[in-house]
């Protein structure tokens, strides 16, 4: 571990992973998983996702939690093993039941979806609110969901607005987009387009297509905003190529708009465009236009 973290000596991944090997073979649960972790990631040996899995097995057969929900993970993702559902649920139900955030998370999906267990959203909302109290974004995201479309629970705008409102303040950038599409729609709340807008343009930063496209219907109907075509066209632009299917509705409404702007407003638009396209500038270029004035 000192030679991982490069605590006392020099960080050295494949001094590392020899000691770790050293003490896996003689039974060290932890240092199984670190050497599986080492596999799995190449750090320190060459990436070997079957040898990954023989290592996360043989503490996962110990009892080491961890081990237990990664071993679980990869047969979910079929990484080193084929994709079993079933035994992903084994592996994350063994690690949920000593408290693992993340086993219970994606154990929660698996009753969700049905997959590898019967479909059942109450189990599914019972693992997720196990995992959401313990402050894991995801399942607050999901007890969210399950609260706005009344999957394992009574529907209830409020109570999803709760969730979706937690995990969007850890960043969660799906719980962001929920929470500024109730705040758009007013539902549980009241209808408040600047929080959406709030909302919207964090998941929108996070690369969300669909952030992205609503909030390019705000600023297409001057709502939490004054009215700008040119930054709608943008956003819209930008939602498609982050998500060209059909299913994006921004492609058509690029297709609307385009005949309501000037040649000087569509030149602004390819401006703001390439602008919004450059890493990390959303949520500059979007503060600059805020910020002058144009809020309201």
């Amino acid at each position: 571990l000192l030679y991982e973290s490069g605590q006392g000596v020099r960080q050295d991944f494949k001094e590392s992973a020899k000691w770790a090997r050293l003490a896996a073979e003689q039974g060290h649960a932890s240092a199984q998983i670190n050497l599986g972790f080492a596999y799995a990631n190449g750090r320190g040996v060459r990436k070997d996702l079957k040898e990954s899995v023989k290592w996360y097995s043989l503490a996962a057969e110990q009892g080491h939690s961890s081990a237990q929900y990664n071993l679980g993970l990869m047969y979910d993702t079929g990484q080193g093993v084929l994709q079993d559902f079933e035994e992903a649920a084994k592996w994350y139900r063994l690690a949920a039941e000593e408290g693992d955030a993340s086993a219970q998370t994606n154990l929660a999906v698996l009753y969700a979806n049905g997959q590898g267990v019967g479909q059942d959203f109450k189990e599914a909302v019972k693992w997720s609110r196990l995992a959401a109290d313990q402050g894991y974004a995801a399942a607050q995201r999901n007890l969210g969901f399950a609260y706005a479309n009344g999957q394992g629970v009574l529907q209830d705008a409020t109570k999803a607005e709760k969730w979706y409102r937690l995990a969007a303040e850890y960043g969660n950038v799906s719980a962001q987009f929920n929470l500024g599409l109730i705040y758009e729609n007013g539902q549980g709340v009241s209808q408040d387009y600047q929080e959406a807008l709030k909302w919207h343009r964090l998941a929108a930063a996070q690369g969300n297509a669909g952030a992205q496209y609503r909030l390019g219907v705000l600023f297409a109907n001057g709502q939490g905003v004054v009215a700008n075509r040119a930054m709608a066209y943008a956003l819209f632009n930008l939602s498609v190529a982050n998500n060209p299917s059909a299913e994006n509705k921004a492609n058509e409404s690029l297709g609307r708009l385009l005949p309501s702007m000037s040649p000087r407003e569509v030149e602004g638009g390819k401006i703001l465009t390439r602008e919004l396209q450059k890493s990390s500038n959303l949520l500059k270029a979007l503060d600059e236009y805020v910020s002058s004035g144009a809020s309201r």
